[in-house]
């Protein structure tokens, strides 16, 4: 058997929060391909720190063993996934790359992907992750859908 390099995914927190959070859907595919190592999970500790509040918040909604479900599958996929982590950015870096992105919160976020180099970065967010962004920073960017559509091709 031969040892190929897996598809590095960097995924926004929207795209990690609704795979843990839905029950079925192309999020939670994405996490599966991560978790049976098809691909590889690379997470930004910006990311992770808002997954983590987001799914603390969404647990305090549930019944108490359906929210403790909720973190258990997280943990679970962590585990699973063995994530390559990539650090916060320098906050000077932050400031003097303000005009990579039109919100500055995904500023972050964003150089931590340039950063880690993935293959695609996944996200809902192509209201602010846009066509012209991937063009500055030379990074793939895309829904899962699209992700998993070009996944597809390769086996066609």
């Amino acid at each position: 058997m031969t040892s190929q390099r897996r598809i590095r995914l960097f995924l926004d927190s929207n795209v990690l929060t609704g795979g843990i959070v839905s029950p079925w859907g192309l999020d939670k595919a994405t996490l599966s391909l991560c978790a049976a190592k098809v691909c590889r999970l690379v997470l930004a500790e910006v990311v992770r720190d808002e997954v983590e509040d987001n799914l603390l918040l969404h647990a305090e909604r549930l019944p108490s063993p359906d929210a403790g479900r909720l973190i258990d599958d997280y943990r679970r996929l962590i585990q699973l996934a063995t994530p390559q982590f990539v650090p916060y950015p320098n906050k000077d870096l932050v400031r003097s790359s303000r005009h990579l992105i039109r919100h500055e919160a995904d500023v972050p976020v964003l150089l931590c992907a340039i950063a880690s180099k993935p293959d695609w970065l996944l996200t809902h967010n192509t209201k602010h992750f846009t066509k012209a962004v991937a063009q500055r920073t030379s990074l793939r960017i895309a829904t899962p859908a699209e992700f998993l559509r070009a996944l597809s091709a390769l086996f066609r």
